[in-house]
């Protein structure tokens, strides 16, 4: 009879929740005292409700008594059936009263609110930082213990993220699911197509608040905030070179690996960066995207044409803090402080001979092979 008319005679005295029958109040007692009677004979796990407890023990048994007409998956829980059946229906019965946006499951509606209210109830324990999700923390804490429990079957490469062992899989597979609508570039993940999309736009949508540059992505932002406060967060642990941006780094590092994971398909020269094989397809295509405003010189990259741009403006940002020298580029700077350092990189695998810039290696190797390039 309660059930017609909507009498809940039992309340919680710690909450005030009201319940139908007094095995419910009993159970929902147990939230507050923490009591968990039922317990698991086989691994020990114990649990609020008898129920819970049988599902649980089907996980042992390999038990799957519900069993979906569709498609003939079973589940160990109905509750599990009852969710998997709206893959079928396509039913989203769960919405958000502030956006509209639905759901088939209530725990991700619960979720998706926190989005709107701000709330985040899971914490680190060691750095204090919250999160929405209960996962989203969980892989945080990776980031204290170091744990990189997904691992790359073909490099041996491990993330602390499922998503990023997925996409980096890509790298092998060659698989390029997001493809741009405009030109029909394609991508190994999805931020890097909208990304590319801004390109089309012209969208910057990320500000600094310092001097109000604009960028089309958020790392592109942080990156130039650094510029502002000089910082250098990510050290090379080999040599201790610093760097402003994790990729950077983590690009510097192929260079005492000697990994080069980026290939070209044509000629199979690889390459240590993804830029880098990008730029190098473009002597196969003969494509020169980026025009000099002045002259009208193309170039395959566009560091090149920026480069280029400053023999009509005459600036040279690269100074050396020895002598003074400038120049308009960053590798004469580097190539010039060796003259200070006497650091020799180029070394012949034949003889003694080293060299502070590769084209006199390149020289002084024909004089060991012979070679007369230069014909009368």
């Amino acid at each position: 009879m309660e059930t017609h008319t909507g009498d809940k005679p039992y309340s919680c005295k710690e909450c005030g929740f009201t319940f139908k029958d007094k095995h419910h109040i009993e159970r929902h007692m147990r939230t507050h005292t923490g009591e968990k009677p039922y317990s698991c004979g086989v691994c020990g796990s114990s649990f609020t409700q008898k129920h819970a407890m049988l599902d649980h023990m089907r996980i042992h048994t390999g038990e799957k008594p519900y069993s979906c007409k569709e498609c003939g998956y079973s589940f160990t829980t109905k509750s599990n059936l009852v969710a998997h059946m709206k893959t079928h229906t396509g039913e989203k019965p769960y919405s958000c009263e502030i956006c509209g946006f639905s759901f088939k499951y209530k725990h991700n509606i619960k979720r998706h609110m926190r989005t709107h209210t701000g709330e985040k109830p899971y914490s680190c324990e060691i750095c204090d930082s919250s999160f929405t999700q209960k996962h989203a923390m969980l892989e945080h804490m990776r980031t204290h213990t170091g744990e990189k429990p997904y691992s790359c079957k073909e490099c041996g490469r491990s993330f602390t993220r499922k998503f990023h062992l997925v996409t980096h899989i890509r790298i092998h597979t060659g698989e390029k699911p997001y493809s741009c609508e405009l030109c029909g570039s394609s991508f190994t993940q999805k931020h890097a197509m909208l990304d590319h999309m801004r390109r089309h736009t012209g969208e910057k949508p990320y500000s600094c608040k310092e001097c109000g540059c604009s960028f089309t992505t958020k790392p592109n932002l942080v990156a130039h905030m650094q510029t502002h406060t000089g910082e250098k967060p990510y050290s090379c642990e080999i040599c201790g070179f610093s760097f402003t941006m994790k990729q950077s780094m983590l690009q510097h590092m192929r260079t005492h690996s000697g990994e080069k994971p980026y290939s070209c398909e044509v000629c199979h020269f690889s390459f240590a960066r993804k830029t880098s094989l990008v730029a190098h397809m473009r002597t196969h295509t003969g494509e020169k995207p980026y025009s000099c405003e002045v002259c009208g010189f193309s170039f395959t990259m566009k560091q090149s044409m920026l480069e280029h741009m400053r023999t009509h403006s005459g600036e040279k940002p690269y100074s050396c803090e020895v002598c003074g020298f400038s120049t308009a580029r960053k590798s004469y700077l580097v190539r010039h402080i060796r003259i200070h350092t006497g650091e020799k990189p180029y070394s012949c695998n034949i003889c003694d001979f080293s060299s502070a810039r590769k084209p006199c290696l390149v020289k002084h190797m024909r004089t060991h092979t012979g070679e007369k390039q230069y014909s009368c």
